[in-house]
């Protein structure tokens, strides 16, 4: 008779069902595992064996084969070891057949039957709730995958805990979720001391998730203000958190089951490469675009970037999903992110300091922002420079707004925005296209004509054009304003074009 047992298969955030069944027939002992293991699930057979052992549970002297189905979808992963087993207990009739059927489970055993913790809980939680089934995980995952209420989840210890509970000898306790924290750090705006432009442009690019470069000196402070970023943003709502969580749990980076409500910050060094930005490598795991998911990503020394790392943004900034190919498969993650670049205006740093700059300017400024390609550049919303602060001002006392005021006038303009796009896919004035960008980002009749008169002298795309209006859009709602108006326009041009050499 075969047994059954379930888990999942990671591709991308999706989990997708897999049936483990588990037969024992005549014939020399052997333990075989069929259907696309990869070296970690092949292994699953030694220590399976070990924790039965330390269960003093013998294998029979009999063939046991192991088929994970469906059959062409590849396995990877240690977490397959729990269903393995659970479906090899319930084939040597050691617990019941129709209690393991009903579960989804999933988790790594160690040679002395401890259940260790593993990657995906919470999408494994996901399938098993779509499926009507308990999910059945090491102890230190129940709190994160507790977080989908449709799912019970049960938490063993080890793997005899959880042979206690299928025979009912011991059942386990459901769950409880971890805890939610929303904190987003210590550093305020108010350490910043002049930079009044930069921080206008940060905080429309907040309401309305827009990208923005920034192009300064050495020193001046644009790492500085982009580390501030996240204490104006809003917390991530109930949906944005669980979509958040999903990619982290798969990436290991759910501390103690806990979701935090704070939005993602992710600062990658310039040396990082094409798979750790977008996604890769062994297991095509999530990159630094997919973590920053409902979040911000900030590049510093974006022109050091590798060229190839940065050409492969420019579809996911503006499809936001990225998709990893490999020969087998194709993942998809989500990366709805803000992308926020810093730069040094050429290769020394001082262009504009006539003291300090080399002898090649302005051609060392110009073949340094040549690194930064046409089509990407005309992706950034807001182009802006910052000077350096003046080292008289650095003794003058706190007299900025606080990341608090800030952070409520991003949230108001953000309440505008979830009012306008209630019962539509979009959430920001950043996903707006088509007809919907026409309806409610149409300035009126001055503002249109001096857009149209700066399109034309600037050749500017009609990406560009677009993005000038969605930009005009978020400055009126900030502005409290129903109507895109000139002066809103105007503000919007002068950002696109902040760093043009005709400017």
């Amino acid at each position: 008779m075969v047994a059954r047992a379930y888990t999942v298969a990671f591709e991308g955030v999706e989990a997708r069902m897999v049936e483990v069944q588990c037969a024992t027939s005549p014939g020399l002992p052997a333990f075989s595992i069929v259907g696309l293991p990869d070296k970690a699930v092949s292994e699953a057979r030694d220590r399976v064996r070990a924790a039965l052992g330390a269960l003093s549970i013998a294998l029979p002297s009999k063939k046991i084969t192991v088929n994970l189905s469906p059959a062409d979808l590849p396995k990877e992963g240690s977490h397959f070891d729990l269903p393995i087993a659970l479906a090899l207990l319930a084939a040597l009739d050691v617990i019941p057949h129709d209690t393991v059927a009903e579960t989804v489970a999933l988790g790594e055993l160690s040679l002395d039957g401890t259940l260790v913790p593993v990657l995906g809980a919470l999408p494994a939680a996901m399938a098993a709730a779509a499926e009507n089934r308990a999910l059945v995980c090491p102890q230190s995952c129940g709190p994160e995958a507790a977080w989908v209420d449709a799912a019970a989840v049960y938490a063993p210890r080890s793997l005899a805990e959880a042979l206690r509970h299928f025979t009912g000898q011991a059942p386990l306790p459901v769950a409880t979720a971890g805890e939610v924290t929303g904190s987003s750090g210590t550093r305020d705006f108010a350490d910043v001391k002049g930079q009044e432009k930069a921080k206008r442009a940060l905080e429309i690019a907040a309401t309305g998730r827009h990208h923005v470069l920034m192009v300064g000196t050495p020193g001046s402070g644009k790492s500085m203000l982009a580390a501030r970023l996240p204490s104006i943003l809003p917390p991530l709502t109930p949906a944005e958190a669980l979509e958040t969580s999903m990619i982290h749990s798969l990436a290991g980076l759910l501390s103690e089951g806990g979701i935090n409500r704070a939005r993602p910050f992710r600062e990658p060094h310039h040396t990082a490469s094409m798979a750790a930005i977008v996604g890769g490598g062994r297991g095509a795991k999530p990159g630094e675009i997919s973590l920053a998911h409902n979040g911000v990503l900030f590049m510093d020394e974006f022109p050091e970037y590798p060229r190839t790392v940065l050409e492969t943004l420019r579809q996911p900034i503006e499809t936001e999903e990225v998709v990893v190919a490999r020969a087998n498969a194709h993942v998809r993650y989500p990366c709805r992110f803000m992308l926020v670049a810093a730069a040094n205006p050429c290769k020394c740093g001082y262009l504009s300091d006539p003291n300090r700059a080399c002898a090649r300017v302005p051609v060392c400024g110009e073949e340094y922002m040549q690194r930064i390609s046409g089509p990407l550049m005309d992706r950034f919303d807001l182009r802006i420079e910052v000077p350096p602060v003046a080292l008289s001002d650095l003794d003058l006392p706190q007299s900025g707004e606080t990341s608090a005021e800030i952070a409520a006038r991003v949230a108001k303009g953000r309440a505008v925005q979830a009012a306008r796009f209630e019962g539509t896919d979009m959430r920001v004035n950043a996903d707006l296209e088509g007809g919907a960008l026409e309806e409610v980002a149409t300035p009126d009749a001055e503002g249109k004509d001096m857009l149209l008169r700066v399109a034309d002298r600037f050749g500017l795309s009609a990406r560009g054009y677009h993005r000038v209006l969605r930009v005009a859009r978020t400055i009126a709602d900030l502005d409290g304003s129903g109507d895109v108006r000139k002066p809103h326009v105007a503000e919007a041009v002068g950002y696109r074009l902040a760093l043009s050499n005709e400017v």
